[in-house]
């Protein structure tokens, strides 16, 4: 009776490492894949947490009396090491302290505090955070950056042309020339309205002539100024607030606070650095890098080119 011989099998990679028999070497090493996000994040810790707290300071109350500004900002140190913290079930993070400034505009009083603002998450060396004793990653999204943008799309079978202002924090503008062949404005993606109407509610052009030597003349703004009902600033005003604000009662005064505040208020409209960069290149102006609200210039200009581009300017594209 034969017997089968039992042989072992194994493969060379169990005793041996890696080999390659390519005669060509490699053009270069791997690179460090994660020091994008770890240089970027650590840029946030310094340069970004300064940005954002500058955006916000000072602070007053509504009757202007107090006053609040932060200063330079730090952090202690994290409470517990990333191997306690995986094996609690916490968070890796450390305090961020902020220089505080207190002035009481009625008294002259002046204070100033080492504040605490809360727990900051830390990255680890792996570009990962621990969040209740788990590692978890970022996961990067593909957005549009701040700016200006030009499109073009079909609507029924007639070609309509758009213009759209993006900002990193703030309301969105976008204006068209819609398939009846009309300048409309949409105000942070609310009902779209008469683009003329707005020029004269901002003050950039308030009478028909001034229009039309401001955007040239053309079929498309003279069928605009033909449908404005609002043809004085302070009737242009009224009818911006009541589409913006239907049901509440609309005054001049509260008018022009929300399209101040909708897109030349600091505190609440952004553009960014590449923001303001990209809009001066596209619109080939010369607005300093500092100035990151919307300016008139900006509007008129994108208008212009808007038109430029739907007349079918071979000098312009989207």
């Amino acid at each position: 009776m034969s017997t089968a011989k039992k042989t072992s099998l194994t493969t060379p990679q169990a005793h041996t490492g890696r080999r390659t028999f390519s005669k060509i070497p490699a053009a270069m090493e791997l690179p460090n894949l994660i020091s994008v996000q770890k240089e970027s994040f650590e840029r946030f810790m310094g340069e970004g947490l300064a940005e954002s707290f500058a955006e916000f300071s000072p602070i007053e109350n509504s009757a202007g009396t107090m006053q609040v500004t932060f200063g330079d900002h730090q952090f202690g140190d994290p409470a517990n090491s990333m191997a306690e913290c995986r094996a609690k079930d916490i968070s890796y993070q450390a305090p961020l302290f902020v220089d505080v400034r207190f002035v009481n505009k009625e008294t002259g009083e002046m204070k100033e505090q080492l504040v605490f603002m809360g727990d900051f998450p830390l990255m680890t060396e792996r570009g990962t955070f621990i969040i209740n004793g788990s590692e978890r990653v970022v996961v990067s999204q593909l957005v549009r950056s701040p700016g200006v943008y030009f499109s073009s799309e079909m609507d029924n079978g007639v070609l309509v042309h758009k213009s759209q202002f993006i900002p990193a924090r703030g309301a969105w503008l976008e204006f068209e020339v819609d398939k009846r062949g009309h300048l409309v404005v949409s105000i942070d993606r609310k009902r779209r309205q008469s683009a003329t109407v707005f020029l004269r509610a901002l003050g950039i052009a308030v009478t028909d002539d001034e229009i039309l030597s401001l955007l040239g003349d053309s079929d498309v703004v003279r069928n605009t100024l033909e449908r404005d009902v609002a043809t004085t600033r302070e009737d242009a005003l009224i009818e911006i607030y009541r589409r913006q604000r239907p049901g509440e009662p609309p005054t001049v005064d509260s008018a022009r606070s929300l399209l101040d505040g909708l897109f030349f208020n600091e505190q609440r409209y952004d553009l960014a650095r590449v923001g303001r960069y990209k809009i001066n290149k596209k619109l080939e102006e010369e607005i300093p890098a500092d100035v990151r609200v919307l300016t008139k210039e900006d509007i008129v200009a994108a208008l212009q080119y808007l038109l430029a581009v739907h007349a079918g300017d071979e000098s312009k594209h989207l």
